[in-house]
């Protein structure tokens, strides 16, 4: 279900408008999503979450929506990685302009790092990097941007700093795996500050 609510911050004596968009997924037409690669609703008991089941052929699995116009906030998914021989977790992309240009923050427990990559003109470029180990099971990831500074967070601690000033322009939001990484993402919730 998609569920949206208006509320004012107070940040360094200046009102700005945050709008909170939260999708658990429950009832949701991807139809308007751009989609690389296979993704579907799965249901496990009551929940229902967003997963990757077949990999594009021609770019990065990619699912997003440029209905979110996303420049400075915080973005969160529970991600839970299920498979991948080549590849296996995933993450936020986000500032997407198309699928050859928007960042990526992606945890991958087949080589126990946290990274946050740029996709500039078709080209993926690592940005910064943190070794971590995380045990099987969900987990959560939270990217906050500000400017051209962001943040990475998983589990509520920071692991990932970084500056970058490629992609400037507000661009949509979505989730990233890379090959055959199969993954399963719930409760993407989006602040955006406006």
């Amino acid at each position: 279900m998609f569920k949206k609510s208006l509320f004012a911050t107070l940040l360094v004596g200046t009102i700005l408008y945050s709008e909170n968009i939260k999708y658990d997924f429950e009832n949701i037409d991807l139809s308007r999503w751009s989609r690389y690669g296979t993704w579907k609703i799965t249901t496990e008991g009551k929940e229902h979450t967003l997963s990757m089941v077949k990999r594009s052929d021609k770019s990065f699995n990619l699912c997003y929506s440029k209905d979110i116009n996303f420049t400075d906030g915080n973005i969160s998914v529970d991600f839970r990685a299920n498979s991948g021989k080549i590849d296996q977790g995933g993450g936020i992309i986000w500032r997407v302009a198309d699928s050859n240009n928007y960042y990526v923050a992606r945890f991958n427990p087949l080589e126990d790092n946290f990274r946050f990559y740029i996709v500039y003109n078709g080209i993926r470029s690592e940005l910064a990097s943190a070794d971590i180990k995380l045990p099987s099971g969900w987990h959560t990831m939270k990217i906050e941007q500000i400017g051209d500074i962001f943040k990475g967070y998983i589990d509520g601690k920071e692991y990932l700093k970084h500056k970058d000033s490629h992609i400037k322009k507000a661009g949509g939001v979505g989730l990233w795996t890379k090959a055959d990484a199969k993954t399963s993402f719930d409760n993407l919730i989006i602040d955006r500050i406006k």
